[in-house]
């Protein structure tokens, strides 16, 4: 980060006494419940891929500008470990929320270059909790982007508007619809706010998502999480194109995080969709994606590429020979997943793919509670996700997976020096 990022970030650490005195009283909880997220997640650093120096990625353990037009960590280049979170506002004082997602901004800032939150693990008064948890303490930047979103709860929940927000509510920020095969669990869906953690450390990752919780004790709970490994989707177009857990590559076509025409086009929300404040934002899907893997590992190799579309070695599209060969949807089986989710199947819509997998142990059967952490970013998911996803309604993979989690969220721009996240949604 440069110099003036670096005093900013000083003065966000130093922080107004009213604040400093906030965070005090929010502090006092002693654990965070999540913490235990760590085993496991923390036992080894994700490495950077190949990737085009045309992207100007920094490198392993630098950091990512958190301030700028947009948010950092949706056309970023993608990290390899996630860290994902939504809470529940349990306060009905707007004002206490506000000063919350000041303290955000602040310790996000701080975090993403690699630097303690406020007084650090060790500094400050004795006889209270530090300010930083201090697991991340010695580590670099690890290229931490943390991405904030806005749920439609926040905007009403069970018909009560109760931070005077219903108005502002973006009109593509949708309810998703009921899709065929959803099983979804209310306790990994849904939420008022949600962040994205993205690291190439693990722990860094953890770190971000423990302290938000930490810093927002007594104003939002932690609703759901899930942590992921291994990328499934690259916004880098020259770098290798990395495989799902069935053993796919995945993402081949997914939009490059350069690709200014094709961003403003699909994934940035523009002031006249209705939504000003949601200028220069975006529109996430989560979606928790499980895998029946013990079943697909009984599948046959020419099964496996009718059923996706490609070749499972190359990853070329059926009837060609490399990857990034021209597709020809007629080649493919009229149920495979890539001819149903192509553009050209879908009226041109496309999204931002991010997704990650996962694994958290086994489901009490002997099989591997396993999959995909569907991450996207769109300009309108009445347009993106939704049309994809019911065009999906017939496609074959179906027999092999099931979505068990689902969240929607409106992410506000990027931040620029003195604001905050979501200002322009509460001051606007």
């Amino acid at each position: 980060m440069t110099d003036a990022g670096s005093q900013e970030d000083a003065r966000e650490r130093t922080g107004a006494p009213a604040e400093q005195g906030g965070r005090l009283s929010r502090r006092r909880m002693l654990g965070f419940s999540g913490a235990s997220l760590l085993v496991g997640a923390a036992a080894g650093a994700g490495l950077d891929r190949v990737a085009s120096a045309a992207e100007e990625k920094p490198a392993a353990g630098g950091s990512i500008p958190f301030r700028g037009p947009h948010q950092a960590g949706i056309a970023t280049p993608v990290q390899d470990r996630l860290h994902f979170a939504s809470f529940d506002v349990t306060t009905g004082d707007r004002a206490k929320l506000v000063g919350m997602l000041k303290e955000w901004t602040a310790a996000a800032a701080a975090m993403t270059a690699g630097r303690a939150i406020g007084q650090g693990a060790v500094g400050g008064l004795a006889v209270a909790p530090p300010d930083d948890t201090g697991e991340a303490e010695g580590l670099p930047p690890s290229r931490l982007t943390l991405t904030i979103g806005f749920g439609p709860t926040l905007f009403e929940k069970d018909g009560k508007d109760r931070f005077g927000l219903k108005a502002r509510r973006p009109a593509a920020l949708v309810d998703l619809p009921h899709f065929p095969g959803d099983n979804l669990d209310p306790a990994r869906s849904g939420g008022d706010i949600a962040v994205q953690a993205c690291a190439d450390d693990p722990q860094v990752a953890v770190h971000a998502i423990r302290n938000l919780a930490r810093i927002g004790f007594g104003v939002v709970a932690v609703r759901w999480s899930q942590l992921g490994f291994g990328k499934t989707s690259s916004t880098t177009p020259d770098a290798q194109t990395p495989r799902n857990l069935f053993g796919f590559k995945d993402g081949t076509e997914n939009i490059a995080g350069t690709d200014r025409a094709l961003l403003d086009r699909h994934v940035w929300a523009a002031a006249g969709d209705g939504s000003g404040w949601m200028a220069g934002g975006s529109y996430m899907v989560a979606r928790r994606i499980r895998m029946h893997i013990e079943t697909w590992d009984r599948t046959s190799l020419r099964e496996q590429e009718d059923i996706f579309g490609r070749s499972k070695g190359e990853g070329a599209p059926a009837g060609a020979a490399k990857e990034r060969d021209t597709i020809v949807l007629a080649r493919m089986k009229p149920d495979a997943h890539v001819r149903l989710a192509h553009p050209d199947s879908n009226g041109g819509s496309r999204i931002l793919r991010r997704g990650y997998s996962f694994t958290d142990g086994s489901d009490g059967l002997g099989r591997l509670e396993a999959g995909l952490f569907f991450i996207a970013f769109q300009r309108d998911p009445r347009t993106g996700f939704i049309r994809i996803q019911q065009s999906l309604a017939g496609d074959a993979m179906n027999e092999y997976i099931q979505h068990v989690g689902s969240g929607i969220y409106a992410c506000p721009p990027g931040v620029k020096e003195g604001t905050y996240w979501g200002q322009g949604l509460f001051e606007g």
